[in-house]
């Protein structure tokens, strides 16, 4: 059982005790608040929490589940997700996420009408998009030509944890201050200047971090889920570390050609090479052939001759 006295924010069962239960929306909206941009609109002030489990429309299609999924007086809805883990395709899950919310709200018989907008927000703890500086970017649908809003009911907000690096004293805003939350709350000695200069919800969201609120259910459900997030950095550091490896052998080699064509082969057999380590080290740790394909590029006859 847990010791420590603050749970960890960005834990997936922490993040949705705070933003995802009823006696918490207040905490909810303000968060929404402070970091969504949204054109033209009023403050957030009355949300309904809906059912996180996206059903699938038909029999046999995927089924998904979000962090938190909610709803405002005028219909918006809102997809909050906490993404730890570095995971290829992330930005496609965050559209299909939000498509399927969209078109929950069809219903047969009606016209396209009354279909309301859906925002997403992810904050990651890794780098998403390592070429943008900052630690915040929000994505649209623009005209090509004219860069106008036309399309509307579509926006996406992703905050990269890793690329924040104010210092307590450089908090400006609410924003910054959610930031500084997620990075630190779980270290009591970073969070104390910054609750002596926050509102009330904010330092709600903190105390419901407090490790003697929670039951010991939600505590083995915490660690639980903090065990596979380590396990899940852990195999990410070591799939990343063979990679390097096999990459630097495929350099040395073309660099002992001692021509430019020789290195760019060379780096082409390191990339192979690593594709191939990468996937009987994921054969031994019983990865389905199917993950591995898409994880290296694989076919699957290449992987099951792996086997042998």
């Amino acid at each position: 059982m847990t010791i420590v006295k603050y749970l960890n924010p960005r834990n997936d069962i922490a993040f949705k005790k705070i933003f995802g239960t009823e006696k918490n929306k207040d905490i909810l909206m303000h968060f929404l608040n402070d970091v969504i941009e949204r054109e033209g609109k009023k403050e957030i002030t009355k949300v309904r929490l809906l059912n996180p489990m996206q059903h699938p429309e038909l029999i046999g299609k995927k089924q998904s589940v979000v962090d938190v999924l909610c709803e405002e007086e005028d219909g918006t809805q809102y997809i909050v997700e906490m993404q730890v883990a570095k995971v290829g395709g992330f930005e496609k899950r965050a559209q299909y996420y939000a498509a399927k919310a969209y078109s929950s709200q069809a219903e047969e018989g009606y016209n396209y009408d009354h279909l309301k907008e859906v925002i997403f927000l992810a904050i990651t703890e890794y780098e998403m998009f390592p070429k943008k500086k900052g630690y915040k970017s929000v994505h649209y649908t623009l005209d090509k030509k004219t860069y106008e809003r036309d399309l509307k009911d579509f926006s996406f907000t992703f905050i990269e944890l890793k690329k924040f690096n104010k210092r307590i004293e450089e908090l400006k805003s609410f924003e910054d201050k959610w930031c500084y939350f997620f990075k630190y709350a779980n270290d009591p000695d970073d969070m104390g200047e910054l609750i002596k200069n926050s509102d009330e919800v904010i330092t709600k969201a903190y105390h419901e971090l407090e490790a003697h609120h929670w039951t010991k259910d939600e505590l083995r459900a915490y660690e639980a889920s903090e065990k596979i997030a380590r396990d899940n950095k852990a195999r990410e550091a070591y799939l990343e570390g063979l990679a390097e490896q096999a990459e630097l052998r495929g350099i040395e080699k073309g660099i002992e050609k001692g021509r430019e064509e020789g290195r760019e082969e060379g780096i082409k057999k390191g990339k192979i090479e690593r594709n191939y380590e990468i996937a009987k080290n994921m054969l031994s740790h019983n990865i389905s052939a199917e993950i591995i394909s898409q994880s290296t590029g694989l076919s699957i006859d290449e992987i099951n001759n792996l086997k042998n």
